[in-house]
């Protein structure tokens, strides 16, 4: 079971480093074509900056596009966790007023599926603890199965499976908002091939221009990297530098074991 993206085969590090080296061949490319073309044609050429600052302006739609996608996923996976700690903690305190054996019985099956969400947070434990996650869920149900048949018409039974079903339903959505949904292999592909032509085209004004080299394309050169390796950390939601908080399932977990 892989939940990787186009970029997860390397760390954030060498990531930065290749976008830095990467960045800065491009660059150095086009200076030097822009000086070969200077010293065997030079006649006035066409004016090249107005390409430079559109190409420029396309790149910066595109890193605003990527930025904004990959910053609204990671505030949706911290929404989907808030909401499955309030889920879990609703229907735990429901189960409390079951008959027993299946309160006691529900509420040891729901600390356990607390337990196994914090574990999926952890790296390389995110494949057990969704297929832990997904065993809980028919242990769960079936008890609540039982419960249902005791008493059918029963509001408090239907109260506790309308809460339960809603747990097992924010699953699917922490997966899919939290795992799955990436930004695809097209945007990035997209993007780099925008940065790269954009890099050259610098390098090949500042060429053509005669002028010596200026420290200002290392500026450039850093600005995009760090921004770039933003939106790949944004969009890297194990293993990354910026990591969802796990608060509201660490307080649940707390507060659930300090219960009775």
């Amino acid at each position: 079971m892989k939940y990787a993206g186009p970029l997860d085969a390397l760390p954030l590090w060498a990531l930065f480093a290749l976008t830095i080296v990467g960045v800065g061949v491009a660059v150095e490319i086009g200076y030097r074509v822009g000086k070969f073309r200077r010293a065997r044609a030079p006649e006035t050429e066409a004016p090249v900056g107005s390409i430079v600052a559109a190409l420029l302006g396309l790149l910066a739609f595109l890193l605003a596009f990527t930025f904004g996608f990959a910053a609204a996923r990671f505030d949706d996976r911290k929404r989907t966790i808030l909401d499955e700690a309030n889920a879990i903690g609703t229907t735990y305190l429901r189960a409390g007023m079951l008959p027993e054996p299946q309160q006691t019985e529900l509420r040891q099956l729901l600390r356990q599926y607390v337990d196994a969400r914090l574990e999926g947070a952890q790296p390389g434990r995110l494949a057990q603890a969704l297929a832990r996650s997904t065993e809980l869920h028919q242990q769960l149900w079936d008890q609540a199965t039982e419960v249902a048949q005791v008493d059918p018409h029963s509001i408090v039974n239907g109260l506790f499976i309308q809460s339960l079903n809603q747990v097992i339903d924010l699953h699917s959505a922490r997966l899919v908002l939290g795992v799955r949904s990436r930004l695809p292999a097209t945007v990035w592909g997209a993007l780099f091939l925008v940065a790269l032509s954009s890099m050259v085209t610098v390098g090949y004004q500042e060429g053509l221009s005669g002028t010596r080299r200026s420290p200002a394309s290392l500026g450039l050169v850093l600005a995009f990297s760090v921004v770039l390796w933003l939106i790949i950390d944004l969009d890297r939601p194990l293993g990354g530098l910026i990591q969802t908080s796990q608060q509201a399932l660490v307080d649940l977990q707390g507060s659930i074991k300090a219960s009775p």
